[in-house]
């Protein structure tokens, strides 16, 4: 199983959830929600089609119970992405929930490299992480990903949660595109 990390960032290299956060404003940062507004309908129908290829997802504990509260509320037919997320398999990277709320969901807790490399090695298809800034930090300097999308955010947000993975990897460019520009 191929595993791809797609990733919301800001030019700065900004990485949050894409609206307001209770536990943002807690840890101090005041500017969330500074992706909002700058998705057009190309962009989206990018994002639709990422999740529609996804067999499995991989979340964070923080993102996992996010999404859950979000998406997994949502019934069949609310739209690609919640359809997506609730028909396939989730899994959650966490040492301390015992019992997943989500359907479908299997925690991967203990030897968490061993867990995911015995995902990728058994199974077809792709195993996508979104957001779960942490978590794909990990992955990376674990050298579990295969994949990384980015979706740069034409904006500076300053000081925040960063992306900065610690290990020097090089990766190839296999796909580009750029949006109409908007001035702000």
């Amino acid at each position: 199983m191929k595993l791809t990390t797609t990733t919301q960032v800001s030019v700065d290299g900004v990485m949050q959830a894409n609206g307001p956060s209770e536990e943002e404003h807690t840890a101090g940062f005041e500017r969330d929600g500074w992706a909002m507004g700058h998705f057009d309908d190309e962009a989206m129908t990018f994002v639709e089609q990422l999740y529609q290829r996804a067999d499995a997802f991989l979340f964070g504990r923080w993102t996992y119970d996010f999404f859950a509260g979000y998406w997994g509320v949502m019934d069949l037919g609310s739209g690609l992405i919640a359809d997506a997320l609730n028909t396939r398999p989730k899994y959650v990277a966490s040492n301390t929930l015992t019992e997943p709320r989500w359907a479908d969901t299997t925690v991967l807790s203990g030897d968490l490299a061993a867990a995911i490399g015995e995902l990728k090695a058994k199974q077809a298809g792709e195993l996508q992480v979104h957001g779960s800034g942490r978590l794909v930090r990990w992955l990376l300097e674990n050298d579990l990903v295969d994949e990384m999308n980015l979706l740069i955010v034409p904006v500076v947000v300053g000081r925040a949660r960063g992306y900065s993975p610690t290990p020097a990897r090089t990766w190839r460019l296999t796909w580009s595109n750029r949006e109409p520009s908007r001035r702000a």
